[in-house]
């Protein structure tokens, strides 16, 4: 478990990805601005802030430059704007990750937990850095890309990536139909599939050696679905 803040003006995506974080074990305070950053920081120092980059008043950047020299928690952007120069200069003033609004909740999950893993001590190290198992394949959460045992990229859809990063920031954690759609929600042309059954039916037909017989995402009769680490 991790002390995470997560600082967005909107109470609705505050509510959001605090509960996103909570789901997967995390302490999770709030702040709406900078003020309320500095605050909850100078009464507990976080592992990680997710900062928007378009705050009132004191923005995402002088806050998470600030965080850097006084705090060095784990940064990670949030902010609606997708140009490389945004990118390059939340990069440039400490942030560890960057993912633009709007992100998928499983998407920014795997982002702070790859943040987190990358700044916990180091120890034996089976997996490279910010990369899940998966079974027999990998998934790589900095370029949101899961990886066959040959290294290159399985080639699947963003809402298929959606639900292979819920599971895989998840394992042995039995995850309810409700729960994967709020982590992997329908996006895009996809947005009329809201049946997880059927996403799962087909991911299972890419994956597994046997769809029949899953091996790396079983029914739980009545609860829903488990990763097996």
């Amino acid at each position: 478990m991790a002390e995470i803040i997560v600082v967005d003006d909107e109470a609705d995506v505050r509510a959001m990805l605090a509960e996103a974080l909570e789901a997967s074990g995390h302490a999770v305070r709030t702040a709406a601005d900078g003020d309320g950053l500095r605050r909850l920081v100078a009464d507990r120092r976080p592992a990680l802030v997710v900062l928007d980059l378009g705050l009132p008043g004191e923005d995402g950047l002088r806050l998470a430059r600030w965080l850097r020299e006084h705090h060095d928690p784990g940064i990670v952007m949030l902010t609606g704007a997708a140009t490389v120069v945004d990118r390059v200069v939340g990069l440039e003033v400490g942030a560890d990750d960057y993912v633009t609004k709007p992100c998928s909740l499983a998407e920014l999950r795997a982002r702070v937990e790859a943040v987190l893993r990358r700044r916990a001590p180091q120890g034996g190290g089976e997996q490279p850095e910010g990369v899940l198992p998966f079974g027999s394949y990998r998934f790589d959460t900095r370029r949101f890309q899961l990886l066959g045992e040959d290294g290159r990229p399985v080639p699947l859809s963003p809402m298929e990536l959606d639900l292979v990063a819920a599971f895989a920031v998840n394992p042995d954690k039995a995850m309810t139909r409700e729960e994967l759609l709020r982590l992997a929600p329908p996006r895009g042309e996809d947005s009329f599939d809201r049946s997880i059954d059927n996403r799962i039916t087909r991911l299972r037909r890419k994956l597994e050696t046997d769809s029949t017989k899953p091996a790396l995402i079983k029914t739980l009769r009545g609860a829903g679905y488990i990763h097996p680490r």
